[in-house]
């Protein structure tokens, strides 16, 4: 068993399986992916996951504009919109739907028994009700678990590590989303009160709430900014006030360091989107996979920010300064 102190540890969720009624492969078919995912690929720090899928299922033999073509949709941070989208591509007749937003497969799932729903990303499927288990899915569900739900504990263990100063701290979710609210209540808000550390909840479940998040933070001044996935569509406003404010930001999302938060601890996201790619591959050939067994095959890693663009490496003066400090 891999200590509970190691940055690299080993995830339990991973790949899972499903049944996944599909027709055989046809000569000159083109495959219409509906692809729904939270932030669209406008840089090349979120272009990377995308890439990253494309390029796996390439590698199997679907080239786009070949023998596959994409209907994306974004939410950009408004989760609401998902059902609509659901419906959208419904209505046009996609072969799979394909997302990283556990709203989308709710409401996918809600739409559809028959239609395959492949989740890129999606935090405890199970315990969302997503998936009977991880063992044996069931349903037209299948793809990759990230499991951040099991990881926000041992993240702000090694935030404390990182940062002994450490006293308060504000995580940016969004109760609106089950596996966001899952991770605050079972992860951050248990390890939070087992180190004696503040927390300070700032509930954003769209736009219109990153102003008042942003104002609270002002306030409340923490030593450090913890943010789920959810919020990767304020990442551009989040770091500008982070480093304007020499506050210390991790993420859950391998992305955002390279984009200039101090560190991230969680999957690497281009990963679990290409291993999400071999199970779309494989649903043109009638890929059945009702009693499939998940695998352990992903690892959430620390990843700490290797340039001072926000003034808060481990080792510079600044870290744990709080918000105005």
């Amino acid at each position: 068993m891999i200590s509970r102190r190691a940055f690299v540890a080993s995830l339990a969720g991973g790949l899972l399986a499903a049944p996944l009624a599909a027709e055989a492969q046809q000569a000159g078919k083109v495959w219409r992916i509906g692809w729904l995912d939270i932030t669209p690929p406008t840089t090349p720090v979120t272009r990377k996951s995308q890439d990253a899928f494309v390029q796996a299922l390439r590698d199997r033999g679907f080239i786009e504009g070949h023998n596959v073509s994409f209907e994306r949709r974004y939410s950009e941070g408004r989760e609401e919109r998902q059902a609509a989208f659901v419906t959208e591509l419904l209505g046009m007749k996609v072969d799979l739907i394909v997302t990283s937003s556990s709203a989308a497969v709710h409401a996918a799932k809600q739409a559809t028994s028959t239609t395959p729903i492949v989740m890129l990303s999606v935090s405890v499927p199970e315990r969302q009700g997503l998936v009977a288990s991880l063992a044996r899915p069931g349903g037209n569900v299948t793809g990759m678990s990230n499991q951040l739900g099991e990881a926000s504990g041992k993240m702000l263990q090694l935030l404390k590590e990182t940062l002994p100063q450490l006293s308060k701290i504000a995580v940016m979710w969004n109760p609106d989303n089950l596996g966001s609210a899952i991770s605050f209540n079972e992860g951050e808000r248990p390890a939070a009160e087992a180190l004696r550390v503040a927390l300070v909840s700032l509930e954003v479940r769209g736009p219109e709430d990153l102003d008042r998040a942003l104002r609270t933070l002002t306030s409340e001044r923490p030593d450090a900014l913890w943010v789920h996935i959810v919020a990767a569509p304020f990442r551009p406003r989040l770091l500008e006030f982070a480093a304007k404010n020499r506050l210390p930001t991790v993420a859950q999302a391998s992305t955002w360091p390279q984009a200039g938060a101090l560190m991230s601890y969680g999957p690497d996201l281009a990963d679990l989107y290409a291993r999400a790619a071999t199970y779309v591959a494989k649903i043109p050939q009638g890929f059945q996979a009702r009693r499939s067994p998940g695998r352990a095959a992903d690892q959430v890693r620390a990843r700490h920010q290797p340039q001072d663009r926000q003034g808060a490496r481990p080792d510079h003066p600044a870290v744990g300064a709080g918000a105005g400090g």
